[in-house]
């Protein structure tokens, strides 16, 4: 059994912390413990840009039980404003709304909720901007 206090304790999911290399300065999400770039070891924490643009994205017509709720909804690959690409889920859009390029702003939202936990689990959606 998963404790909601397991899931609140997850830096990245709560409040959009990425490491950055100390040698290189690349910046990872979710953090790493070696840079991929240069081999570094040593990451300080960072806050990432809460803006970006969508790369590609895809529509969920049949979605697991879970998310039944929410069909149809857009999952997409966004890049951040610092290069940072992150994959989630577009909040309060229709499907015909997404393109390539659609800006939109990292917010935190309810993703799932599961009666057997009796927890609501929360984290990161993007929203369109405009």
């Amino acid at each position: 059994m998963i404790t909601p206090r397991y899931h609140r304790e997850i830096p990245q999911r709560y409040r959009l912390e990425g490491g950055k290399c100390t040698q290189c300065g690349e910046v990872h999400f979710p953090p790493r413990a070696v840079c991929r770039k240069c081999g570094g070891r040593e990451m300080e924490t960072v806050d990432l840009p809460r803006r970006g643009k969508v790369l590609t994205h895809t529509t969920i017509w049949i979605p697991p039980a879970q998310f039944e709720s929410q069909k149809p909804y857009v999952v997409a690959v966004v890049e951040l404003e610092n290069g940072v690409r992150l994959t989630c889920m577009v909040a309060d859009a229709p499907p015909d709304e997404v393109k390539i390029g659609t800006e939109v702003e990292i917010i935190f939202r309810k993703l799932q909720s599961d009666p057997r936990w009796e927890v609501l689990q929360y984290g990161y959606k993007a929203k369109v901007v405009g």
